[in-house]
């Protein structure tokens, strides 16, 4: 077994560890043995670089936000706000479908009796955050902020406007994880996208505007990832 001096990038090589032990086990396979044996370290590694379990695994959502980060960095790039709020949706989605373990992890739910992540929005989370935490949800706020200023909705706090969006996206996916969306043909189409323009039209978007949008989100995605985007169904009456 390796020392920690012979790697001086043992606190990543945990971190990295401990989340391909959560990928393919679960939380419940997340431990100092386990992990120091699968990064090729000693078991003190783990309570050197971090000072315990619980510890490691706030650094490892942590680098699960700086994933979502990297993605919601990469997805949001257009000049229309609900553009890029639609596409973050995806991507979140895309993320947690790809890991969910970590994503299960970051939000601190199946393992929260040992474990709870420094994590939330400042509109529902006053104390001390993640930093991790922060940079991700900072692109979300920044899009409804955006929202807000182009006038595409009410003056409302922007804050919670992301904690709305963030709550509805968060619910589905936790829902799609669990396997209640079996027999939706595209739950992202049928449910996820309208769900998103719903919301937005809710906060005063005009529909027409907020269905555009999300078609150019929901085809520039469908790109991204080489498949063909499925229309979504017309909302018009059949009478």
């Amino acid at each position: 077994m390796a020392t920690d001096r012979t790697f001086p990038e043992a606190r990543t090589r945990l971190v990295q560890a401990a989340i391909r032990l959560l990928a393919a086990n679960g939380p419940s396979e997340v431990k100092a043995r386990s992990v120091s044996s699968e990064a090729g370290l000693s078991t003190m590694g783990v309570y050197s670089y971090f000072g315990g379990v619980p510890e490691l695994l706030q650094a490892v959502a942590d680098e699960g936000f700086e994933r979502q980060a990297a993605i919601f960095k990469q997805v949001a790039s257009t000049e229309d706000p609900m553009v890029d709020l639609c596409a973050m949706a995806l991507g979140c989605r895309d993320f947690a479908r790809r890991n969910p373990h970590l994503y299960d992890l970051m939000f601190g739910l199946s393992i929260h009796g040992r474990y709870s992540p420094s994590r939330g929005p400042p509109a529902v989370a006053p104390r001390e955050q993640s930093a991790a935490f922060t940079a991700s949800y900072s692109y979300l706020f920044e899009e409804c902020k955006r929202l807000v200023e182009s006038g595409c909705v009410r003056k409302i706090d922007p804050d919670l406007i992301a904690a709305q969006l963030w709550s509805s996206l968060h619910g589905f996916i936790m829902l799609e994880l669990g396997g209640y969306f079996a027999a939706v043909a595209d739950p992202a189409a049928e449910v996820l996208v309208p769900m998103c323009v719903n919301l937005i039209v809710g906060l005063g978007a005009d529909r027409e505007g907020a269905e555009s949008s999300a078609a150019v989100a929901t085809t520039g995605w469908a790109r991204s990832l080489g498949v063909k985007a499925i229309p979504q169904r017309s909302r018009k009456s059949k009478h």
